[in-house]
């Protein structure tokens, strides 16, 4: 029996629920008779006895005062600070000896819990989660976890039986964070937190939010993972990116699913690793002449249909596809070819999965307590709390982060309107409005601001994207002029009023010219990426080969028509996985793309034509100098609904190096058609998506000639053979 501690003490260590377990375990200054003495006490519940050797002494046994396994020794008293090595025998297996965890003292400096607190935190990964480090040539494992209605918190993994009694942290009470340095755990050990709270019994058993590895699914640990080592050779990328990426450099992004887009045949899942998708995926994208890829979410996520867009580990790279070491590769080879990397990223929601955050204390410590602020029906998913410093301090570090340590140059922040509407997709009744009583979430419009800006401070030349579907204005404008600070959004309404218009029998496009039309209207309102992305092709939508009216002919016709003007309309451009190609199937994230399709002409047309508008689009500065201005812009004929054709001026900086483009959206030709042209002489086809190389009839002259005779207001007019179905692009002769 203990002569140090009273009953109830040893009975709340015994039984785990004792709230500071640093003030009783390890070595301790006690009175006995009025001396002081020193008192070590150990808590190991595998343990038949436990030992303490100091020093070259010889090992001494320490008493048992619990049956749970409660040991303690009085020394005594000893002026000096002394180390000691403790040797546990267990009940099964050979005796080991370890560093007692409960010596150490804080390992959290005054600065990083005065950020934390104010929620200004912005790399809080440096000390949050688990980081292998030597403390007085020790190796471990310092974990730190934010629990701020926890009653306790442990450590557990297979380095203590799973056993939460064993490794309890400490808490700091103004921060709500809790540590623990733990001696001889290291890198790969799997590990996670038991938490207990006041209002759930039993305990909790969660993964750590800033975990940067984790066990791979169905298993639901995380891992310690020292991410140093890795030489990057990416240095001049780095040094270029603001250049790279300005607004008036090209950009065409390449989306991919990282599991999907090829498998290894004949194996189970068959996914690609990292360093394969480096091999494999870096050399097509190359060739194709895309400029970026952009990732489905990379972080962990536990159910593969979801895409990666339900996570439960934001700072860990999933381990499907290798380690975060692994991912670097693939970074740091797409970088030395030449191509930025995207990612996308998703604050607006998270999976609740019990592992993950969802009530991460027993509270709703990431997000709202209440269903119509903390949940999402439509995706079961749960809603950040943007105004809770831990929030804020989690997820901005976690867009830094990407940033910092795997050099990502751009992040796509998926469902921003669902962030921006407290009433978003919920009836009359199933929201609260803000305290204005108005319909914005206040708290999250912030949060994207300061993201923003946060980014940009610390990255200049990474750029961020905003999936955002509705009319809100200056999304792609500076925060310091009421902005948002992205520096591009998504232009879904120009998406889904071109699918409308393309979708239709071509006989009846004469009666939606406005369709095609509309997003010239607001083509400059902001900082626009054209997507034909994942989501269009998948949920019964058809793929778009497949969405193209028509017999086979004219459904690859209006396919390489599509896309020849996307890439002439201004803006950025962005295509999904397997539409460069025509994949016929919708997209599906358990199996590969159709890579054999590429045996058929008609698909490697298609795949041709994308490469040549991928290199018209970096060769022709009318195609991406002025992007975002009218001044980059102009009409020659939006009228001719009867024949479905428009044809319009795409300039470059320089206001005499322009581009013609005509679309024809009937498979009907027309000879001898007259259009405006800025000067005479002559002009050369540089694309037409009706040419034999991609499969089209090979209607069309190579070579035209403007004459001085004013016509659509310009000075000359030429007159062109316009190819069914297809587009042409023109340039004058140099």
């Amino acid at each position: 029996m203990s002569t140090t501690l009273s009953k109830q003490i040893i009975e709340t260590i015994s039984d785990g629920s004792h709230g500071d377990p640093f003030s009783i375990l390890g070595l301790h200054s006690i009175k006995i008779d009025k001396k002081e003495k020193l008192v070590l006490r150990v808590f190991r519940p595998e343990a038949d006895k436990v030992s303490v050797k100091v020093g070259s002494s010889k090992p001494v046994e320490l008493n048992r005062v619990s049956e749970e396994g409660l040991f303690e020794y009085v020394f005594p008293r000893r002026k000096n600070k002394f180390s000691y090595i403790l040797t546990i025998t267990p009940h099964q297996g050979d005796e080991f000896s370890i560093q007692d965890p409960y010596v150490y003292g804080s390992m959290i400096s005054e600065f990083d819990l005065q950020l934390w607190g104010e929620g200004n935190h912005h790399k809080a990964y440096d000390f949050m989660g688990a980081h292998p480090k030597e403390v007085d040539g020790v190796k471990g494992t310092h974990f730190v976890v934010s629990a701020p209605s926890a009653t306790r918190v442990s450590v557990i993994g297979s380095f203590n039986n799973w056993d939460g009694r064993v490794h309890r942290m400490r808490k700091f009470h103004d921060q709500g964070l809790w540590e623990i340095f733990i001696p001889h755990v290291g890198e790969g050990d799997f590990y996670k937190f038991e938490i207990k709270s006041p209002v759930q019994d039993p305990p909790l058993k969660k993964a750590d939010p800033f975990a940067f590895s984790a066990e791979l699914r169905p298993g639901t640990a995380s891992k310690v993972y020292n991410l140093d080592g890795y030489k990057w050779g990416d240095k001049e990328w780095v040094k270029n990116r603001a250049k790279t990426q300005s607004h008036d450099k090209p950009i065409s992004i390449y989306e991919i699913h990282a599991g999907s887009w090829r498998r290894k045949v004949g194996e189970e899942p068959g996914f690609l690793s990292y360093r394969e998708l480096a091999e494999q995926l870096v050399p097509y994208v190359k060739e194709m002449g895309y400029t970026h890829v952009e990732l489905l979410p990379i972080a962990e996520h536990p159910y593969d249909p979801s895409w990666g867009y339900q996570i439960t580990g934001y700072y860990a790279p999933t381990s499907r596809f290798g380690s975060p070491h692994d991912f670097m590769h693939f970074v740091d080879e797409c970088h030395k070819a030449g191509i930025g990397v995207i990612v996308d990223w998703v604050p607006a929601h998270f999976a609740k999965d019990e592992h993950g955050l969802r009530r991460f204390d027993g509270t709703g410590l990431y997000e709202h307590e209440d269903a119509r602020q903390g949940e999402h029906k439509d995706w079961g998913t749960c809603i950040f709390n943007f105004g809770r410093t831990e929030v804020q301090n989690f997820l901005i570090s976690n867009a830094l982060y990407w940033c910092d340590k795997f050099h990502i140059d751009g992040l796509r922040v998926d469902a921003v309107a669902s962030m921006l509407y407290l009433d978003y997709s919920r009836e009359e009744g199933e929201w609260i409005p803000n305290k204005y009583g108005g319909r914005e979430n206040i708290e999250a419009i912030e949060f994207l601001r300061s993201f923003n800006d946060s980014v940009h401070h610390h990255f200049p030349g990474t750029i961020t994207f905003a999936e955002e579907s509705t009319s809100w204005g200056g999304v792609s404008r500076p925060t310091e002029t009421g902005g948002l600070g992205f520096d591009f959004k998504w232009n879904m309404g120009w998406m889904n009023d071109t699918l409308a218009y393309i979708e239709k029998d071509p006989i009846f496009r004469k009666y939606h010219q406005g369709e095609l039309t509309f997003s010239l209207i607001y083509a400059f309102s902001e900082n626009f990426t054209l997507p034909f992305s994942h989501d269009e092709v998948v949920h019964m939508k058809q793929a778009m080969l497949a969405k193209m009216p028509g017999d086979d002919w004219q459904k690859f016709a209006n396919l390489r028509l599509l896309y020849t003007y996307m890439y002439a309309h201004p803006g950025k451009q962005l295509l999904f996985m397997g539409c460069e190609f025509g994949q016929w199937e919708e997209w599906s994230e358990s199996k590969s793309l159709d890579w054999h399709l590429l045996d058929w002409q008609n698909h490697q047309g298609v795949q041709l034509l994308v490469k040549d508008l991928n290199r018209l689009n970096k060769d022709v500065p009318a195609l991406h100098e002025v992007d975002f201005d009218w001044r980059g812009f102009e009409w020659l004929d939006i009228n001719d609904a009867d024949n479905s054709i428009i044809s319009f001026i795409r300039r470059a900086k320089d206001p005499e190096d322009f581009i013609i483009t005509i679309l024809n959206f009937t498979p009907t030709v027309h000879h001898g058609y007259t259009i405006g042209a800025p000067k005479a002489g002559e002009y050369e086809v540089i694309m037409n998506s009706d040419s034999e190389f991609y499969g089209g009839s090979n209607v069309g002259e190579a070579v035209l000639n403007a004459e001085w005779n004013e016509w659509q207001n310009q000075p000359a007019q030429l007159k062109i053979t316009v190819p069914p179905l297809a587009g042409v692009i023109l340039k004058p002769k140099k």
